[in-house]
């Protein structure tokens, strides 16, 4: 697999969860060209059926059989073999990984799947200290999704794209908007009600500014 000392910046992060493809899947394939493979355990079979061989398969192996390892060790693959009793989700082995690998642009893909469990969990992984910032966002189907903190953010889409706005483990305080529909000004979006679903942009580009807390980004291209 390539070493940090081949500068390598993106990876694919493939999840053991349903595909899901679509554009966002699409256009995260293509902008990951040449990019660090790395697969969370069953995900190599998302990765393998995407045309890719992972670079690197870690997890405790219990979704891939003896006859897909040794495949995927004839193809070039790394195999990082955990025990079961980790503490830590494939993906979170897998997305620390790829930091440790010196990538800050990482698209995930198979995050969201039939276990709500997990979808949240992978959600909430965005949250790591060791991704703190990195350009990491879960894709699938047509939408894209990330976190920001404090701080000034821009979105680019389209006019009409849809954008929602969910705080992460609490209220996300001083929120404000511009290029979107339904404009906050230094407000509190608190952590359970749904105001901050649904927006749209007005161009192609918004900004999001807040003072305090984590929002969790979802675009949809057109309307949702």
């Amino acid at each position: 697999m390539p070493s940090p000392a081949d500068e390598v910046k993106r990876a694919l992060v493939f999840a053991n969860g349903d595909l899901n493809n679509g554009p966002a899947v699409q256009a995260a394939l293509a902008d990951g060209a040449d990019a660090l493979i790395v697969a969370a355990d069953g995900g190599a079979r998302l990765a393998r059926a995407c045309g890719l061989t992972p670079h690197l398969v870690i997890g405790d192996m219990d979704s891939l059989s003896d006859e897909e390892l040794r495949a995927l060790q004839a193809a070039g693959a790394q195999l990082e073999r955990h025990s079961p009793h980790k503490d830590e989700s494939d993906l979170e082995l897998a997305l620390l990984r790829a930091a440790s690998e010196g990538t800050r642009w990482m698209r995930v893909l198979g995050a969201v799947g039939d276990r709500l469990d997990q979808t949240l969990a992978n959600i909430a992984l965005l949250a790591l200290d060791a991704l703190s910032g990195c350009d990491v966002r879960l894709v699938a189907g047509r939408q894209t999704l990330w976190l920001i903190g404090a701080g000034e953010h821009t979105l680019n889409g389209q006019r009409g794209d849809t954008i929602s706005l969910l705080p992460l483990g609490g209220d996300a305080q001083g929120v404000t908007t511009a290029g979107l529909e339904y404009p906050l000004r230094g407000e509190t979006l608190r952590f359970g009600p749904a105001r901050g679903v649904s927006n749209v942009m007005t161009g192609g580009r918004a900004q999001v500014r807040l003072r305090t807390g984590w929002l969790v980004v979802v675009h949809t291209p057109g309307r949702a």
